[in-house]
């Protein structure tokens, strides 16, 4: 079974190297590896040119193309054309794999197989790298996905295989979201009822959060507006589906509490004027889809205060709460 792996590029030719050498390492084979210069103003494409020259094999398919429309969603779309593996992998130019990754997604793979079970997507565990040099393991479940790939991202894009007959029945990435598309993605997924299975035996990838050169960033306000747009986009994804309307709910709620998490991110890096109205836009959401009945006035109302201050206040540890809370 040939597995698919997608990188696009845009101005990495530093740090591609690295990934492409945890790529190169792995212990599956037969892999196909799909490298989308997305029009790169340094020499990321002579980089990835010179990467097929010197592995491109029988079992180690090298295809690297271009993609003019600057978003990584249309550079994945644009690898996705490419892809001819039965399963296939996103992965970011700046992350790292564990050897045994593909591997681990084939195993899963197999043991349902011998089950008589298809799968669609598998959610594997990863690790986080921050500015300070810290790392942490991102939270991983293996029930309630829904309310976790909202609170937590666990579809973040490096973080799972996708079959590739499922994913062509999606409309694939967003090309116009210039951030959070993963995270919007992995709800269409979701929401498209997938078969899941998990890699929990430990962390197969490292997330790169290492500074403001990575691909992640760090810092919401310089982009404002963006993050709330998919939010709206989300939550009209959620109306709009064939949840039972108490799911519908829950998730329109969970939304509402990341769009009061993006406020408190704001207040907690300096930005106030940014913060109070999308505060007051989230809060009054909540409050309305409670009827502002007397959970909401006694429980609901004042933890979800509390939960803005706290998070405000750098805390962390509040989404747990939510899950539960809403």
């Amino acid at each position: 079974m040939e597995v698919s792996i997608i990188i696009p590029v845009y101005n990495r030719a530093a740090v591609v190297p690295t990934t492409l050498q945890t790529v190169l390492a792995q212990t599956y084979r037969p892999l196909q590896v799909v490298l989308v210069d997305n029009d790169s103003a340094d020499s990321s494409l002579q980089v990835l040119e010179q990467f097929k020259q010197d592995h491109n094999s029988e079992d180690f398919k090298v295809v690297v193309t271009r993609e003019s429309h600057h978003t990584a969603g249309a550079a994945r779309n644009r690898g996705f054309e490419s892809a001819t593996g039965e399963w296939v992998l996103f992965f970011d130019s700046d992350d790292l794999m564990d050897k045994d990754l593909v591997t681990s997604y084939v195993n899963a793979i197999t043991k349902a197989q011998e089950k008589g079970q298809d799968l669609d997507l598998i959610s594997t565990k990863s690790t986080l790298i921050f500015p300070d040099g810290s790392q942490r393991e991102a939270p991983f479940h293996k029930n309630d996905l829904f309310a976790n790939h909202i609170l937590h991202g666990q579809l973040a894009t490096q973080r799972y295989a996708v079959r590739r007959e499922f994913f062509a029945n999606t409309d694939g990435w967003n090309i116009n979201l210039p951030g959070w598309n993963d995270w919007e993605l992995g709800l269409r997924l979701l929401l498209a009822n997938p078969r899941v299975a998990y890699v929990s035996d430990e962390s197969r990838v490292i997330i790169n959060h290492n500074g403001a050169d990575s691909i992640t960033g760090t810092e919401f306000h310089s982009r404002q507006g963006q993050w709330e747009h998919v939010i709206d986009i989300m939550i009209n994804e959620v109306r709009s589906s064939l949840l039972k309307a108490e799911h519908k709910l829950r998730f329109e709620r969970l939304l509402e509490y990341r769009r009061l998490v993006l406020a408190a991110q704001y207040q907690l890096e300096g930005c106030p004027d940014l913060a109070k109205p999308l505060c007051q836009k989230a809060y009054q959401a909540l409050k309305d889809s409670y009827h502002n009945n007397l959970q909401w006035r006694w429980i609901v109302g004042p933890v979800t205060r509390r939960l803005f201050a706290r998070i405000a206040a750098g805390k962390r540890g509040s989404a747990r709460i939510a899950r539960l809370l809403y």
